[in-house]
């Protein structure tokens, strides 16, 4: 049944007989997400679109770029001002190299830079070996990640936790983690994206009516669902444009460490479409799909989630281990930072894409004050459990190569 799997949100916002949405193509799909970017930069959306085409294009010259760097690569990141650029940032001094490489029918702006503190191998490393020791000497900890931008260890801390200077604390983290640290305070509570009540019953738990969005249609052999987040309840109500109910019933849960990811059953067959709006007017298809290693800090991306909606921001951080035991446990330094000031409780599983392109689905958020978000956070495709795909619709795959099989890390 066609509409039951237009599934980005699994209640929509009223039981009323709905027209089906607009199905967008990959070009007007971008030409949308562009104008958020127009918005946001202050630039006219032809060159928004030009940079967001860029972008895309980048990811395969950045790959070649990180191999060719390896030994020294502190960060890959995009800069949005004065112009868009890809940037290589590499540990030591090195002269700057302002080149233009080729893809396709595009010219890519790559600047080559040294300054950066430590690579960012040194820096996962120092996070799997240090954690512990660097939560012990941070009260109030948030999270760490490695920040792409200066080759360094960025530690997050409760801002009300915070009694000793800053530049203090960050020696003695130093010390400890053997490379820079540096420390930025919060005033965010880190949790899963659901949330108690809200206008539909999704599902029930502990007591609680729990709300939660749904991601993208994944199939495995000859089995087909629909994604959202394992912290959800394992049985979730699902009612359609049409007004009609159905129960999805769980298929299987992954949640520790690396993944919150939980696949539903008993979607139907129909077309394998997604929401890309706030008002779920408008759907697209999944034309290919980006890896973690294919993600850089600076991208900019979208999401919808149930509660608040449809959004684009930029990423920050792709190597981020969000804090306590959010993951079944301590969370590996795998998840996706993008920058607020949209993302609510109840966004649980959302989509996280581009255009028609995929890249992972959200987990949590830091959230502040008067349903405020500093970032969330998203689990890439890269972890969707064992044999399980993101269903493909159409031929458009330029700007999505096929996933690597392994972590970045």
């Amino acid at each position: 049944m066609r509409r039951l799997l237009l599934l980005l949100s699994i209640f929509l916002a009223t039981p009323a007989l709905a027209a089906d949405p607009a199905v967008q193509g990959s070009s007007e799909a971008l030409a949308t997400d562009a104008a958020a970017y127009a918005a946001a930069h202050g630039v006219p959306q032809a060159e928004a679109l030009h940079r967001l085409r860029l972008q895309l294009a980048s990811v395969g010259i950045a790959d070649r770029l990180r191999v060719q760097y390896a030994g020294r690569l502190a960060g890959l990141f995009i800069e949005h001002t004065p112009d868009w650029r890809l940037v290589v940032l590499l540990a030591g001094e090195v002269p700057t190299q302002d080149l233009l490489l080729g893809s396709a029918d595009l010219r890519v702006p790559v600047q080559i830079r040294g300054g950066g503190a430590a690579t960012r191998t040194a820096v996962l490393t120092a996070i799997d070996a240090h954690r512990q020791q660097l939560a012990a000497l941070v009260p109030g900890l948030r999270g760490m990640g490695a920040d792409p931008r200066a080759g360094a260890l960025l530690v997050f801390q409760r801002a009300s936790a915070a009694v000793r200077p800053t530049a203090e604390v960050e020696a003695e983290l130093t010390g400890v983690a053997g490379v820079p640290v540096r420390l930025r305070l919060i005033s965010a509570n880190f949790d899963n994206a659901t949330a108690t009540g809200g206008g539909r019953v999704v599902g029930a738990s502990g007591g609680h009516n729990w709300i939660c969005t749904t991601g993208f249609v994944v199939t495995a052999g000859n089995n087909r669902g629909i994604t959202t987040a394992a912290h959800c309840p394992d049985g979730l109500s699902y009612r359609g444009p049409d007004g009609e109910e159905r129960l999805l019933t769980m298929v299987g849960s992954w949640g520790a460490g690396a993944r919150d990811v939980q696949v539903m059953a008993g979607a139907g067959s129909g077309p394998a479409l997604f929401f890309a709006d706030t008002a779920r007017a408008v759907a697209r298809p999944v034309t290919g799909w980006l890896t973690r290693p294919m993600t850089r800090s600076g991208d900019w991306v979208c999401k919808r989630g149930e509660a608040s909606g449809a959004s684009c921001s930029e990423i920050e951080l792709t190597d981020f281990a969000p804090p306590g035991e959010l993951c079944g446990g301590l969370c590996s330094a795998s998840w996706v930072t993008v920058k607020g000031p949209t993302c609510r409780r109840g966004d649980s599983g959302a989509p996280v894409f581009i255009g028609t392109t995929a890249l992972g689905l959200l987990k949590g958020g830091a959230f502040v004050e008067n349903d405020g978000c500093a970032f969330y956070y998203y689990m890439s495709l890269d972890y969707l459990p064992e044999q399980w795909r993101v269903v493909r619709t159409g031929t458009d795959v330029r700007s999505a190569p096929e996933p690597l099989a392994t972590d970045a890390g």
